[in-house]
């Protein structure tokens, strides 16, 4: 199998962009990275304090920095903050070289992945649904725009995300966009 140079994961707050780019990077022979976390170790503070001292203004800016330099890094798959799309300058730097994979899942998947999450700003609030709500409307349709693949995480385990992963990256078509269903068949 011919594999991409890069590996960009997209999509909400907990569609599982991490644990699955860990374990994709482990199948794949890949170099790991997480965005947000290089950030936090840079700045050396966590995003919720970034997010307090400079705003969210602030943080996309580091994030749009991080994005450019992360994009020249061959042989890796890349864990992108769920805001990274929000951006039209980071577009460029996501699909570099790379085939782009939307993580989707539902807003009740979202609600129960990051409800004791503290690490997430946007979320500290009284009503964290209407957020993903909202966050959701305003991305997906930027995350879709992107994807040459768009996976169905929902009630999925993270090892069977990976397995469909690799069986649906084809670089001889890099910009069809396939999508997975919760059974795992293609849709067009």
């Amino acid at each position: 199998m011919s594999l991409p140079k890069r590996v960009v994961l997209v999509g909400p707050m907990g569609a599982g962009k991490s644990t699955i780019g860990r374990m994709l990077a482990r199948e794949l022979g890949y170099r790991f990275m997480d965005s947000d976390r290089i950030i936090e170790e840079r700045c050396g503070a966590n995003i919720p304090w970034i997010f307090d001292v400079e705003g969210e203004d602030g943080f996309r800016q580091r994030e749009t920095a991080m994005l450019n330099e992360l994009a020249d890094e061959p042989e890796s798959v890349l864990a992108t903050g769920g805001g990274a799309v929000m951006r039209e300058e980071n577009h460029p730097h996501l699909k570099r070289d790379a085939v782009v994979v939307y993580l989707k899942t539902s807003i009740e998947q979202q609600v129960e992945r990051t409800r004791k999450d503290k690490n997430r700003p946007l979320l500290q609030n009284d009503n964290p649904e209407a957020v993903l709500r909202r966050l959701f409307a305003l991305r997906d349709p930027l995350y879709t725009q992107l994807a040459d693949i768009v996976m169905f995480t929902d009630r999925k385990s993270p090892r069977l995300v990976v397995r469909q992963l690799i069986n649906q990256m084809n670089p001889k078509s890099p910009r069809q966009v396939r999508k997975v269903g919760k059974e795992g068949k293609k849709h067009a």
